[in-house]
């Protein structure tokens, strides 16, 4: 495996390099720079200097079998059709959010080409973490695609880090919509150690960055649909708005952009992307919607349920795995149920089936040139207590003993609160919310009961602190 090191720059490793060149994978590849050295080394390290990479192209032909062509907003206002399939970047489509969206959009009718340094698989790896599915490999899993719908997903696997890999990306693909999942997205990574915390935040900044560059300079028309999260918020004793809050002081009245409270450097990352964002919509005329997304949970969508090579990834543990995904596995294995102090962090959540369906929503009907929109991408709010007692309640009926216990909260959070957050755009747009049901609490303990001997007890209990987080990498898996 490749080093990792906090300018953003990433080299895939051999065996990547093997997978991807591998004849039969059945698709065309472009050599975009040539490598120079590699490491087996998968430690964190500072550097200065990006070294040269090996970064592959997965060129294909055009999408087969497509039945339907998605429009703009203002091509269905006026009912207008499109000759030619609109064209969708997924931008970290190898990721729990991006591999199920990318695979949507496909069956929808999208032309989808996936971009990723397929980074997150070696954290699991840094880390000693797994998915509780077991999950293919990104070619695999898009031949598989291919055989079971006949519809293409291009591959591009490199850094968006790296303008000049991301400039030729966009220049070959052409998008007509960039969805950016392309980040570090765990809070409690971010917070291990300085070099973890820096690699978050140059990873995201300038990737995010690089996006907007390239939309700027090769794709004028293309509508940036980012994936944000409610987390920037905070949880204020105020109502929590869209984007945007209406204030008036000292006898003068404006609207400003909603105070931030992010609580990581992860947080504190996507501050940071929705301010650039926001100025580049001003200077440059982009247009773009911030998706403030909240917990997501769940593992199946219509598409990744087709087969076991499809399958989504399921984190369970305490530095990628989120609340309710996480109690249903512990539930599983007969784990107590880890409420982090008093458990009444409240947020929002929503099915990945939510996920999917919003973006494709948010692409349907794009901003217009220059404009900066922010929608609270969530369906229902819950404290961790109440889905504690709701996985509780689940399980007994699966004959399942589970207990719950307070454990001390590794981060530094308000455990009780106010929090009552607006989310009333998306619903505008159509969207139908999947709410969290007991059929869907016993579909998901069954799924995790049925993998239960691929979890590792070890690897539930919360091992990042806050507080003592410092300077020296440390390895938070033995």
């Amino acid at each position: 495996m490749a080093n990792l090191v906090t300018n953003c720059g990433f080299s895939p490793s051999p065996a990547v390099k093997a997978h991807c060149n591998s004849p039969s994978y059945g698709h065309n590849f472009i050599r975009l720079q040539n490598s120079k050295s590699s490491t087996s080394s998968l430690n964190l390290k500072s550097s200065s200097k990006r070294s040269n990479k090996l970064y592959v192209t997965c060129a294909s032909t055009a999408v087969q079998g497509q039945t339907q062509t998605p429009l703009t907003g203002s091509q269905q206002a006026s009912g207008q059709s499109s000759s030619k399939p609109k064209k969708v970047m997924v931008i970290g489509g190898d990721g729990y959010c991006g591999w199920a969206t990318a695979l949507h959009l496909s069956n929808k009718g999208y032309e989808v080409a996936i971009v990723d340094n397929l980074v997150r698989r070696l954290f699991d790896h840094q880390l000693g973490l797994d998915s509780l599915t077991p999950i293919a490999s990104i070619q695999n899993r898009i031949r598989r695609w291919k055989s079971l719908t006949g519809k293409t997903i291009q591959l591009f696997i490199g850094d968006i880090c790296d303008f000049e890999f991301l400039s030729e990306a966009f220049k070959s693909f052409e998008p007509d919509s960039a969805v950016h999942f392309g980040e570090q997205r765990s809070a409690p990574f971010s917070m291990i150690d300085r070099s973890r915390a820096v690699y978050t935040q140059n990873n995201n900044v300038i990737g995010t960055l690089n996006v907007l560059f390239a939309m700027k300079e090769f794709s004028e028309e293309c509508h940036l649909v980012k994936l944000g999260t409610m987390g920037e918020y905070g949880t204020p004793n105020i109502d929590i708005e869209e984007g945007f809050l209406t204030i008036t002081h000292n006898g003068r009245t404006d609207t400003l952009p909603y105070p931030k409270q992010a609580s990581s450097f992860y947080h504190l990352s996507k501050v940071h992307d929705s301010h650039n964002i926001a100025f580049t919509c001003k200077a440059w005329g982009i247009r773009a919607t911030d998706l403030n997304q909240g917990v997501v949970y769940g593992i199946r969508t219509d598409e990744t349920a087709m087969h076991e090579e499809l399958s989504n990834r399921l984190d369970y543990d305490g530095i990628f795995g989120t609340a309710l995904n996480r109690f249903c596995v512990q539930a599983a294995v007969g784990h107590p149920l880890t409420v982090y102090g008093k458990g009444g962090q409240t947020r929002g959540y929503l099915d990945i089936r939510d996920t999917v369906q919003c973006v494709e929503l948010a692409i349907a009907n794009p901003a217009k040139p220059g404009e900066f929109r922010v929608f609270n991408q969530f369906t229902e709010q819950f404290s961790v207590n109440q889905l504690a007692k709701l996985v509780t309640a689940a399980g007994a009926k699966l004959g399942l003993d589970v207990q719950t216990k307070s454990v001390p909260n590794p981060r530094v959070e308000a455990e009780e609160h106010y929090y009552n957050a607006k989310h009333s755009k998306l619903s505008e747009l159509g969207l139908v919310p999947h709410l969290l049901s007991d059929s869907l609490l016993d579909s998901l303990l069954n799924f995790a009961v049925q993998y239960k001997d691929r979890v590792d007890t070890a690897q539930i209990m919360p091992s990042v602190s806050w507080k003592k987080m410092g300077a020296k990498p440390k390895t938070v898996s033995v």
